[in-house]
Protein backbone atom coordinates (compact mmCIF):
# COMPACT_ATOMS: atom_id res chain seq x y z
CA UNK A 1 0.00 0.00 0.00
CA UNK A 2 1.19 2.99 -1.08
CA UNK A 3 -0.32 6.68 0.52
CA UNK A 4 -0.36 9.79 -2.44
CA UNK A 5 1.81 12.37 -1.80
CA UNK A 6 -1.61 14.35 -0.87
CA UNK A 7 -2.55 12.46 2.05
CA UNK A 8 1.30 12.25 3.24
CA UNK A 9 1.25 16.31 2.85
CA UNK A 10 -1.88 16.37 5.19
CA UNK A 11 -1.06 14.26 7.62
CA UNK A 12 2.80 16.26 7.51
CA UNK A 13 0.65 19.28 8.08
CA UNK A 14 -1.42 18.13 11.38
CA UNK A 15 1.38 16.42 12.72
CA UNK A 16 3.48 19.89 12.55
CA UNK A 17 0.13 21.64 13.76
CA UNK A 18 -0.36 19.28 16.64
CA UNK A 19 2.99 20.20 18.00
CA UNK A 20 1.75 24.05 18.62
CA UNK A 21 -0.26 25.38 21.29
CA UNK A 22 -3.87 24.99 20.50
CA UNK A 23 -4.51 29.27 20.04
CA UNK A 24 -1.57 29.40 17.99
CA UNK A 25 -1.86 29.98 14.65
CA UNK A 26 1.12 28.93 11.49
CA UNK A 27 1.19 29.63 7.85
CA UNK A 28 1.79 27.69 4.73
CA UNK A 29 4.71 29.45 4.25
CA UNK A 30 6.60 27.99 7.59
CA UNK A 31 4.98 24.53 7.01
CA UNK A 32 6.00 24.24 3.04
CA UNK A 33 9.67 25.47 4.54
CA UNK A 34 10.04 23.33 7.11
CA UNK A 35 9.12 20.00 5.08
CA UNK A 36 10.48 21.72 1.72
CA UNK A 37 7.72 21.69 -0.42
CA UNK A 38 5.82 23.00 -2.62
CA UNK A 39 3.23 26.20 -1.32
CA UNK A 40 0.62 25.18 -3.82
CA UNK A 41 0.68 21.63 -2.72
CA UNK A 42 -0.28 23.04 1.05
CA UNK A 43 -2.48 25.28 0.04
CA UNK A 44 -4.76 22.67 -1.98
CA UNK A 45 -4.28 20.50 1.70
CA UNK A 46 -4.77 23.16 4.58
CA UNK A 47 -8.09 23.85 1.86
CA UNK A 48 -9.58 20.42 1.79
CA UNK A 49 -8.53 19.80 5.73
CA UNK A 50 -10.54 22.70 6.56
CA UNK A 51 -12.93 21.26 4.42
CA UNK A 52 -13.11 18.57 6.95
CA UNK A 53 -13.26 20.43 9.69
CA UNK A 54 -9.62 19.33 11.11
CA UNK A 55 -8.07 22.46 10.90
CA UNK A 56 -9.08 26.16 11.53
CA UNK A 57 -8.03 28.81 8.82
CA UNK A 58 -8.30 32.27 9.83
CA UNK A 59 -8.38 34.58 7.40
CA UNK A 60 -6.86 38.12 7.06
CA UNK A 61 -3.36 39.77 7.96
CA UNK A 62 -2.95 38.05 11.09
CA UNK A 63 -4.42 34.69 9.94
CA UNK A 64 -3.07 31.34 9.71
CA UNK A 65 -4.49 27.59 10.58
CA UNK A 66 -4.72 26.04 13.51
CA UNK A 67 -5.87 22.68 14.43
CA UNK A 68 -9.77 22.52 14.88
CA UNK A 69 -10.07 19.30 17.06
CA UNK A 70 -7.70 17.92 19.92
CA UNK A 71 -4.86 15.64 18.55
CA UNK A 72 -6.73 13.20 20.14
CA UNK A 73 -9.96 13.36 18.56
CA UNK A 74 -8.58 12.75 14.90
CA UNK A 75 -8.34 9.81 13.92
CA UNK A 76 -5.48 8.71 11.28
CA UNK A 77 -7.54 6.13 9.64
CA UNK A 78 -9.89 8.88 8.97
CA UNK A 79 -7.65 11.38 7.58
CA UNK A 80 -6.26 8.79 5.33
CA UNK A 81 -9.80 7.43 4.13
CA UNK A 82 -10.77 11.04 3.57
CA UNK A 83 -7.49 12.22 1.41
CA UNK A 84 -7.02 8.99 -0.86
CA UNK A 85 -8.41 9.37 -4.07
CA UNK A 86 -8.96 5.50 -4.08
CA UNK A 87 -7.87 2.32 -2.82
CA UNK A 88 -7.59 0.35 -6.05
CA UNK A 89 -4.60 -2.08 -5.26
CA UNK A 90 -5.06 -3.93 -8.55
CA UNK A 91 -6.76 -3.55 -11.56
CA UNK A 92 -9.63 -5.54 -10.13
CA UNK A 93 -10.21 -3.11 -7.60
CA UNK A 94 -11.79 -1.00 -9.92
CA UNK A 95 -14.95 -2.59 -11.35
CA UNK A 96 -15.20 0.47 -14.11
CA UNK A 97 -11.88 -0.10 -15.74
CA UNK A 98 -11.18 -3.92 -15.16
CA UNK A 99 -9.91 -5.24 -17.84
CA UNK A 100 -8.05 -8.30 -16.05
CA UNK A 101 -9.52 -11.73 -17.60
CA UNK A 102 -8.88 -13.97 -14.44
CA UNK A 103 -10.61 -11.06 -12.36
CA UNK A 104 -14.11 -13.34 -11.89
CA UNK A 105 -11.87 -16.92 -10.86
CA UNK A 106 -9.12 -14.50 -9.02
CA UNK A 107 -8.39 -15.32 -5.52
CA UNK A 108 -5.78 -12.93 -5.36
CA UNK A 109 -8.10 -10.13 -4.77
CA UNK A 110 -9.75 -11.12 -2.28
CA UNK A 111 -6.57 -11.43 -0.28
CA UNK A 112 -5.51 -8.43 -1.46
CA UNK A 113 -9.19 -6.61 -0.26
CA UNK A 114 -8.77 -8.18 3.33
CA UNK A 115 -5.02 -6.98 3.72
CA UNK A 116 -6.23 -3.27 2.98
CA UNK A 117 -8.88 -4.09 5.52
CA UNK A 118 -6.60 -5.12 8.19
CA UNK A 119 -4.38 -1.81 6.93
CA UNK A 120 -7.00 0.57 7.46
CA UNK A 121 -7.87 -1.29 10.62
CA UNK A 122 -4.33 -0.63 12.06
CA UNK A 123 -4.75 3.01 11.17
CA UNK A 124 -8.26 3.31 12.91
CA UNK A 125 -6.26 2.56 16.25
CA UNK A 126 -4.16 5.51 16.14
CA UNK A 127 -4.92 9.06 16.45
CA UNK A 128 -2.93 12.34 15.72
CA UNK A 129 -1.80 13.07 19.34
CA UNK A 130 -0.51 9.35 19.33
CA UNK A 131 2.39 10.21 16.25
CA UNK A 132 2.32 12.93 17.33
CA UNK A 133 3.21 12.68 20.82
CA UNK A 134 7.19 12.91 21.06
CA UNK A 135 6.78 16.77 20.39
CA UNK A 136 10.16 17.57 21.38
CA UNK A 137 12.19 15.85 18.94
CA UNK A 138 9.35 16.84 16.58
CA UNK A 139 10.48 20.47 17.64
CA UNK A 140 14.10 19.97 17.17
CA UNK A 141 13.71 18.93 13.39
CA UNK A 142 11.82 21.18 12.95
CA UNK A 143 13.69 23.81 13.83
CA UNK A 144 16.45 22.46 11.74
CA UNK A 145 14.37 23.64 8.44
CA UNK A 146 13.67 26.79 9.30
Amino acid sequence: MRLTLYTDYSLRVLVYLATKPKEELSNIKEIAEIYNISKNHLMKVTYELGKMNVIETIRGRNGGIRLAKAPEEINIGEIVRKTEEDFHLVECFDKENNQCVISPACGLKHVLNKALQAYLEVLDQYTLADVAKNQSALLHYFSLNK
